[in-house]
C-alpha cells in the first residue's frame, strides 16, 4: 500500500490523517530534496489508543520544528505510522511494510510486548527501534540488543523511585500485588518487590489478572482475593485502560477508603482515561509529566507544554514526550555522524548525553537504556483537578530520584543476561 503524503497543511488537518488511516506520511514546509522517513509503529486503536495518539502528536511537533529549521543532514523529515492495536504480530508486519517504505529507523508502542517483538523485526532489517512506552525491563535486559534504545524509564527504576517513597511511608503494612498476565507485569511486580522489602509472597501475596482485555469480573475476583488476604496496600499492575476498569471496580465495590492504591507507571492519558474523581490519591511513578519542568525550571520544557497546548488544546502526556525527544535524538544523532547509516547512529547514540524536556540524559552504552530522573507522583483531589487549568493538573510530584541512582548497576545488569544464557554485550 503506498503511503499519502500529506505537505503544508495545517497541523489539526495533519493530526486527524494520521490518525484515521493506518499507513499515512506527513511531510512539513521543509528543504527541498528527498524525504527522510521514520516510522512511527503505535496503537491508534484499542485499549492503548491514548498513548498511541500522544505519540503522533509529539512526533508531528518535533517534526515541523525541524523541518521548519532545515530539516537533517538538508533533507526534510517524513512520518510513517502504521497502528499496531497493541498487537505484537501486527507491530511485526507492520516493521516489514515501513522498512519496505524506506523508513530510515522506527520508533513506538504502548506495550513491551509490542516493543521488544517489533524491535527484534527491525534490527533483522538492520534499522533502529526506540521504545517509547516499554517499561518491562526484559526490553533491554534479556531481550535487548544493538538495535533497540529505550527513550523511558524500566520497571526497575520505577520500582527503584517507589521504594525509596514507600518504604519510609507504609512500613508494617501489607501489600496485595494484582498483576497484569504478560511480561511488563511479571518485571514490575518482581521489581517492587524486590524495592519494597515485599518478597515474602505469603506475607505479601498476590494474583495475576488476565491480559489481554480483562473483564470486569476478572478484576472484581481479584479485589476479592485482596480484601480477603487482609491487605493495606494495593499494588494495582495495570496499565491505560485495564488500570481505569481496576480502578472504577474498586470504587464500585467501595474499597478506594480502605487500601492505598499504587500504580507503577502512570501517564496523563490514562489520569484522564480513569477520570478525576476515580483516581484521587493513587500514588505512582512517571519519567516525565508536564508538571516537571515547572517544579525544576526546566525552560525547554516549559517551551515544550506550552506549543503543545497551543497546538492540540491539551497537556502533553510522557508518550507525547517521549516521541518528541527520540525525534531530536534521531536529528542529532544523524547529524553527529554525518550520516543515516544505522551502525554510525548507534556509535553516535551510544554514551551521548542531552538536555532536552527535562535534566541531564544519557543514552548508556552498555544496555541502550535511557538513563534519567524518575518522579513519584500522586494523583491530585477531584476539586484541585477540576479547578485547573483544561482541568489536566492531575499531579503532584512527591519525589524526585536521580537517574544514576535508579538505573540498575552494569554488574546487575550483567547477571539477568547471564541467567537467561544472553550474550554480555549486546549484540
Amino acid at each position: 500500500m503506498h503511503a499519502a503524503v500529506v505537505r503544508t497543511v495545517a497541523r489539526s488537518a495533519a493530526t486527524l490523517l494520521l490518525l484515521t488511516f493506518p499507513f499515512l506520511s506527513a511531510v512539513q514546509a521543509a528543504p527541498a530534496g528527498e524525504s527522510i522517513k521514520l516510522g512511527l509503529n503505535y496503537p491508534a486503536t484499542g485499549r492503548y489508543k491514548e498513548e498511541g495518539i500522544a505519540q503522533a502528536q509529539g512526533a508531528l511537533m518535533a517534526i515541523e520544528e525541524i523541518n521548519a529549521a532545515g530539516g537533517v543532514l538538508g533533507r526534510p523529515l517524513e512520518l510513517l505510522t502504521a497502528n499496531t492495536a497493541s498487537d505484537p504480530a501486527k507491530a511485526v508486519e507492520n516493521v516489514k511494510a515501513l522498512a519496505k517504505q524506506g523508513a530510515a529507523m522506527l520508533f513506538g508502542g504502548s506495550s513491551s510486548a509490542v516493543a521488544v517483538e517489533a524491535g527484534k523485526e527491525a534490527a533483522r532489517h538492520q534499522l533502529l527501534y526506540f521504545g517509547t512506552l516499554t517499561y518491562a525491563n526484559e526490553t533491554t535486559v534479556a531481550d535487548g540488543h544493538r538495535h533497540m534504545f529505550r527513550e523511558t524509564y524500566n520497571a526497575h527504576m520505577a520500582a527503584k523511585a517507589l521504594g525509596a517513597y514507600l518504604n519510609e511511608r507504609l512500613q508494617g503494612k501489607k501489600f496485595f500485588y494484582m498483576t497484569a498476565d504478560y511480561n511488563w507485569g511479571w518485571s514490575s511486580e518482581t521489581s517492587l518487590r524486590n524495592y519494597t522489602g515485599t518478597t515474602d509472597v505469603n506475607q505479601h501475596p498476590g494474583t495475576l489478572v488476565a491480559y489481554p482485555r480483562p473483564r470486569e469480573n476478572d478484576m472484581r475476583n481479584a479485589l476479592e482475593l485482596a480484601v480477603k488476604a487482609g491487605a493495606d496496600v494495593l499494588m494495582l499492575i495495570q496499565f491505560g485502560d485495564d488500570m481505569a476498569l481496576a480502578l472504577r471496580t474498586i470504587h464500585s465495590m467501595g474499597l478506594q477508603d480502605k487500601l492505598t492504591i499504587v500504580v507503577p507507571n502512570l501517564t496523563l492519558a490514562m489520569a484522564k482515561t480513569a477520570g478525576s474523581g476515580i483516581l484521587e490519591g493513587v500514588i505512582g511513578a512517571a519519567p516525565w509529566s508536564w508538571q516537571v519542568p515547572y517544579r525544576y525550571g526546566y525552560e525547554q520544557g516549559k517551551a515544550f507544554v506550552e506549543k503543545f497546548v497551543r497546538l492540540n488544546a491539551t497537556y502533553p502526556t510522557s508518550s507525547a514526550a517521549s516521541a518528541y525527544s527520540i525525534v531530536y535524538q534521531f536529528k542529532d544523532a544523524a547529524e553527529r555522524a554525518g550520516s543515516l547509516d544505522t551502525n554510525r547512529l548507534i556509535k553516535a547514540l551510544e554514551g551521548h548525553k542531552y538536555s532536552l524536556l527535562k535534566d541531564e540524559q544519557e543514552w548508556r552504552a552498555l544496555d541502550h537504556q535511557n538513563v534519567q530522573s524518575v518522579y513519584v507522583v500522586r494523583s491530585r483531589t477531584r476539586e484541585e483537578i477540576l479547578q485547573s487549568h483544561l482541568r489536566e493538573d492531575f499531579f503532584e510530584i512527591l519525589l524526585r530520584l536521580d537517574g544514576k541512582d535508579a538505573v540498575q548497576t552494569p554488574d546487575e545488569w550483567r547477571a539477568e543476561r547471564r541467567a537467561v544464557g544472553a550474550p554480555l554485550t549486546l549484540q
